[in-house]
């Protein structure tokens, strides 16, 4: 399997950092190919230009400042998120990523009245988010999950409809003990190492 994985952090040695590495050790011990796309480290621009709004619905033309982004999406069968969870949702980095990237006609048609969207990006057949958050699992429960269900269910929206789809996040991040942190790592290779 090909997959994606689109990694979302500003500081190079944070505790995300390695949550991707453990991430990245499952897919190896898997025996998959791995295309890892490091927003920070390609300094994605994550504004959406006055310009790309307003050839947001033109066919062709909403694809060509993506293009190169927008092939590596095609290219996947598998797309893996991995990054924090910052006031509920991904950061704002990955929240601009998903903007300019899946574009209109490229990943998505656009909905007719009471139907929903048609998926173009049925080559994406698992979906994955991997995320810490500062708030205890029960506040996020009470909030609603947003950034779970944007990534997992907005974005899995569009994929193939047999996606499995997998979430895997470590809650109170800001008091979790290094063995919890650890254990959290090893539990994050071992899901990828049996996809």
């Amino acid at each position: 399997m090909r997959a994606l994985v689109v990694y979302c952090h500003p500081v190079e040695k944070s505790f995300n950092a390695a949550v991707r590495d453990a991430v990245l050790r499952g897919l190896e011990k898997g025996g998959h190919e791995v295309d890892l796309l490091d927003l920070y480290a390609e300094d994605f621009n994550p504004i959406l230009s006055r310009q790309e709004r307003l050839d947001y619905h033109q066919p062709v033309v909403n694809a060509l400042p993506v293009a190169d982004h927008l092939a590596r999406v095609k290219a996947a069968d598998a797309l893996i998120f991995v990054g924090p969870t910052w006031w509920y949702g991904p950061p704002a980095m990955l929240k601009g990523w998903l903007d300019r990237v899946l574009v209109p006609y490229e990943t998505f048609g656009l909905p007719k009245p009471f139907r929903p969207l048609e998926r173009r990006l049925t080559n994406i057949v698992f979906i994955a988010a991997v995320s810490t958050l500062g708030s205890p699992w029960f506040w996020w429960l009470w909030i609603g999950q947003p950034g779970r269900r944007i990534l997992l269910d907005g974005v899995g929206g569009i994929v193939n409809p047999r996606a499995r789809k997998v979430w895997l996040a470590l809650h109170s991040m800001d008091s979790a003990s290094a063995g919890k942190r650890s254990s959290f790592l090893s539990r994050v290779e071992a899901r990828f190492a049996r996809l």
